[in-house]
């Protein structure tokens, strides 16, 4: 049963991954010029098969990797919600990035080094989306993970003290709220 779980779900989010990515690109007489909103998110047959087809591929090659802890807590749609409204920090904390990597340099207020940090994440998919937030935000590149524990190597254009705090800080709060 938990081998259906897991192909179902990857197959699910593949499926809704490709449908995302092909928004409005189906018939050729529904297109973004198109006066009905309505018709901008139609999707045409042939997409919709070849959709599913690839959906089922990926779902029967990559399912063991995807739901390897046979865990579902993911399937909750309480934490897609919560991840959707992640993404509002997430670019706040970016522009803020953007406006002092561009302050730094040009002030040439510049020490980089690379610091580690302690975020106390237990989960993979904690750990990948904190890399991956850091990385996203300018100033902040993620090096490496430790292999014992959840600390990271992050390269800080500016090294100050209390890493932990101010580079992984308020996304650490937000990923607990739907990955651990």
């Amino acid at each position: 049963m938990k081998r259906v779980k897991a192909f179902l779900a990857t197959f699910l989010l593949a499926l809704f991954v490709y449908l995302l990515l092909t928004l409005a690109t189906g018939m050729p007489e529904y297109s973004m010029a198109s006066n009905d909103p309505w018709n901008q998110i139609i999707w045409s047959f042939e997409e919709l098969v070849f959709g599913l087809s690839i959906s089922l591929i990926v779902a029967a090659v990559v399912d063991h990797i995807l739901c390897r802890t046979k865990n579902f807590r993911m399937m909750n749609p309480v934490r897609w919600v919560i991840m959707l409204f992640y993404s509002i920090p997430l670019f706040i904390e970016m522009a803020k990035a953007n406006f002092d990597v561009a302050n730094r340099i040009i002030k040439g207020d510049i020490e980089p080094g690379i610091v580690k940090i302690e975020p106390d994440l237990e989960t993979d998919l904690g750990l990948t989306f904190l890399a991956n937030s850091i990385t996203l935000t300018p100033g902040t590149l993620t090096v490496d993970l430790s292999e014992e524990g959840s600390d990271m190597y992050i390269h800080w254009i500016k090294v100050e003290d209390d890493p932990t705090e101010k580079i992984a800080g308020k996304f650490v709060k937000w990923i607990r709220r739907f990955a651990e």
